[in-house]
């Protein structure tokens, strides 16, 4: 997909060595680094172990508080390929019928601790049947056999957090037709990792991963009946930490929504757990919730789902709806960017566009180069989406899926808007850098039309050249018309342009505006007219056009969804062309067709689209 091989050549790794450190003296250097936090690691499992020991001491619960529910989103998909043993792992699609989920692959591997979070079990919950209840409950009590020690990679405070809630949830489905044995090992297991959960919760990283641990601390602790845990202790410091870990603004560094979201049930779960014990709530955790829930209901798409940005996905249907209402606040997110994000909605339609610059630096791992980019959706259906993160298929999607142009965006002969380098770390992540350092947005509302204006440097300092993009959707909501500009500010940005234009080939700046399409849009070029009409599954029908400042395409393009054992086949309508002049401008429309009812029942369900073979190195120009 183009990203993948544009996001290799861009790269600019890890600094050259200089003249006063040699290439040894820097394997040196990493071999020592990597040697402490391999010493760093054995002590902090050293110390997990004396923990375990001491919680061993707990006595156990006599069972549950209340009777557990399932409150999870499963994907039945999902649990039907769990059932015939079919896993994504590391990328890789394994066929296992007969095997566990604990030997698919090594305990080292990140899908591994995925894994002990025990979240599939909400997919074989979704798929129900005795067939997923008995892998259930096989791989659960496969899990204190093996695990239960403190053995593996699952002895993290967020994961054993969350693999609690997922065991408390699923408790019925997991102890049904068990005998009384299986049911004492259960419940001790849960009392186990409670009480070494309650003297590590201190260890988890800032942000989310504290969040989570201290979540699941309170729900498992009050769920659990007759344990002992400091829940006051544990929800003030909930409610500061979450307090910390959230902007004013109700946002997060990363803007990543899902991530906000996250954040949000977690909040939601633990603030339920003491509603109905009975216990007080700290004001600044329900300060926290109140502060999230307009956020995200800014970057609510018209079918309920989340815009994919900076590595988030859209969520389970009904995930975020119900977060919402869970976090009993009402409050409506201002008309100004949300998080970095601007929205425009009328009508059926919503359009979500990144107009800040995205978080570099060593804590920008999951960050994408993605100003600029918009998502679009009618109704239930999305239209105009990114790529999205391609985490779950392997290291060379997810530095693709990163990439400008795996997003719905405008990109410069090759670069991205902002640039991945490699990590300095060994095996590391890869960080984006050089991003823009200016992104302007303004927004007017007028009589016939929202508007909203916007413009980032990110190819300034390579090629002097600003992108302004420009929106209009029509207050019926039928209509979006656009303008991409390519533009010099300033003689030192003319001068910087002459030098790349002077091509070999041919003269100018190549460039290209992409528009990727859901995978169940169905798109087809009309050359006579130089249109594209778009069909969606709802009975629209949208018509793509443009003034005839570029190249018109059709071109294969990839849809990265998790719980997708492999990507998704779609396409995408390019305009492609080669900035010559000091500004070139492309204007572009999408408007709905003349047939296209003005009063839709979408009640079709979305059907399962056939999972196809995609590699990551295939350039979708077929270059």
């Amino acid at each position: 997909m183009p990203g993948a091989r544009l996001a290799s050549s861009q790269s600019n790794g890890a600094s050259a060595p200089g003249a006063s450190e040699t290439v040894t003296d820097q394997q040196q250097r990493r071999g020592k680094a990597t040697e402490r936090q391999g010493w760093a690691l054995q002590r902090r499992r050293f110390i997990d172990q004396i923990h375990l020991r001491l919680a061993d001491r707990v006595p156990p619960a006599s069972g549950f508080a209340v009777p557990p529910e399932p409150r999870g989103f499963g994907d039945a998909r999902v649990g039907r390929d769990l059932v015939a043993g079919r896993f994504l792992f590391d990328g890789q699609l394994i066929d296992a019928p007969d095997c566990s989920i604990w030997k698919v692959g090594p305990d080292t591997a990140p899908q591994a601790r995925s894994y002990q979070t025990c979240a599939w079990l909400d997919d074989l919950w979704a798929e129900g049947g005795p067939r997923a209840r008995c892998r259930a409950q096989r791989w659960v009590f496969e899990w204190i056999d093996t695990y239960d020690s403190g053995r593996g990679p699952g002895w993290e405070p967020d994961i054993t957090a969350a693999r609690l809630i997922h065991w408390i949830d699923h408790a019925p489905m997991l102890l049904r037709a068990r005998d009384e044995d299986a049911q004492r090992i259960f419940i001790r297991s849960l009392t186990r990792q409670t009480a070494w959960l309650s003297r590590r919760w201190k260890t988890a990283a800032p942000g989310l991963p504290s969040i989570l641990a201290l979540s699941g601390l309170i729900e498992a602790g009050l769920a659990l009946d007759g344990l002992q845990v400091d829940i006051e202790t544990a929800a003030l410091a909930l409610g500061r930490i979450a307090n910390d870990t959230i902007g004013a603004d109700g946002t997060i560094a990363s803007r990543n929504p899902e991530v906000l979201l996250e954040i949000l049930e977690a909040l939601n779960r633990a603030a339920r757990a003491l509603a109905d014990a009975g216990r007080p709530l700290p004001i600044p955790l329900m300060d926290t919730v109140g502060r999230i829930a307009p956020v995200l209901r800014a970057l609510r798409n018209a079918d309920g789902g989340l815009a994919r940005f900076h590595g988030g996905g859209r969520g389970a249907p009904g995930r975020l709806d119900q977060a919402l209402a869970g976090s009993e606040s009402r409050a409506r997110p201002e008309d100004t960017p949300q998080m970095g994000y601007a929205r425009l909605a009328a009508g059926r339609t919503t359009l979500i566009i990144d107009v800040a610059p995205p978080l570099v630096g060593p804590d920008a791992t999951d960050a994408h180069a993605s100003t600029l980019a918009f998502e679009l959706t009618s109704g239930r259906r999305p239209l105009i989406v990114n790529c999205g993160s391609g985490t779950c298929y392997g290291p060379e999607w997810r530095r693709a899926g990163r990439a400008t142009p795996s997003h719905s965006a405008l990109v410069v002969e090759g670069y991205s808007s902002s640039r991945l380098g490699r990590s300095k770390a060994r095996g590391g992540p890869d960080l984006l850098s050089d991003a823009p350092r200016e992104v302007a947005s303004h927004r007017t509302d007028g009589p016939a039309a929202f508007r909203i204006e916007t413009a980032q440097d990110g190819w300034r300092p390579t090629h002097g050249l600003t992108h302004a993009r420009r929106l209009a959707l029509d207050r019926d909501g039928a209509a979006l018309e656009g303008e991409d500009l390519l533009t010099t500010l300033s003689p030192a940005d003319e001068r910087r342009f002459d030098r790349m234009a002077r091509g070999i080939d041919a003269p100018g700046i190549a460039f290209s505006i992409r528009f990727h399409l859901h995978p169940e849009v169905g798109a087809e070029i009309d050359r006579r007219t130089e249109t594209v009409l778009l069909r969606l599954r709802s009975g629209e029908s949208w018509e793509f056009r443009h003034d005839g400042g570029a190249r018109l395409s059709l071109m294969p393009s990839v849809y990265l969804e998790k719980g997708r054992l492999r990507p998704r086949p779609t396409q995408q309508v390019v305009l492609s062309g080669r900035a010559i002049a000091y500004a070139t401008l492309v204007r572009w429309s999408l408007a709905k067709t003349r047939d296209t009812p003005r009063v839709l029942r979408d009640l079709l369900r979305d059907d399962e689209a056939p999972d196809v073979e995609y590699g990551p190195d295939e350039d979708q120009e077929g270059r």
